[in-house]
């Protein structure tokens, strides 16, 4: 588990630096910048900063469970759920790509310090439903992977 908190919160802000605004993916609408926002915003859900309906039927959540705690990648082109997600990117909000990996920064950091609130054990994901810390590790290090390899990064 430490691997991967290790790429969430070192590797993978490094890894963007090398990146432009602008770069377009191997995959996928988003550029670059729009690209970091969309991984800040999902931070903000684990961090509790956004707040989400659970959209997967509770039945079905032993099985989005099964996925999140294997070693499988997301696949290319997985989209969010609609409800959650645009099917276009949204505009960038940030003045800068630099501004936008310093919010990504600050979310990541936020996320690790909520999980250590008293009364904090889980937040809930639309898709995977409640998780606690080492789930939200997981699925994290899933996310910025699989944004890793869409901007050739790894």
């Amino acid at each position: 588990m430490e691997d991967k908190l290790s790429f969430i919160i070192d590797t993978f802000p490094q890894l963007l630096k090398t990146l432009n605004a602008d770069t377009i993916g191997k995959w996928g609408k988003m550029n670059a910048q729009q690209m970091v926002e969309h991984v800040a915003d999902f931070f903000k859900v684990s961090n509790g900063k956004l707040i989400f309906a659970l959209l997967t039927p509770v039945d079905l959540l032993p099985k989005y469970k099964e996925f999140l705690l294997s070693e499988k990648e997301f696949k290319e082109n997985t989209k969010a759920p609609a409800e959650v997600v645009s099917e276009e990117p949204i505009p960038v909000r940030n003045e800068s790509f630099q501004k936008a990996c310093a919010e990504l920064n600050t979310e990541i950091i936020a996320f690790a310090a909520y999980f250590k609130t008293p009364n904090v054990s889980k937040t809930i994901h639309p898709v995977f439903g409640p998780l606690h810390f080492d789930e939200w590790i997981k699925l994290h290090y899933k996310h910025c992977l699989h944004h890793a390899k869409q901007f050739n990064l790894l």
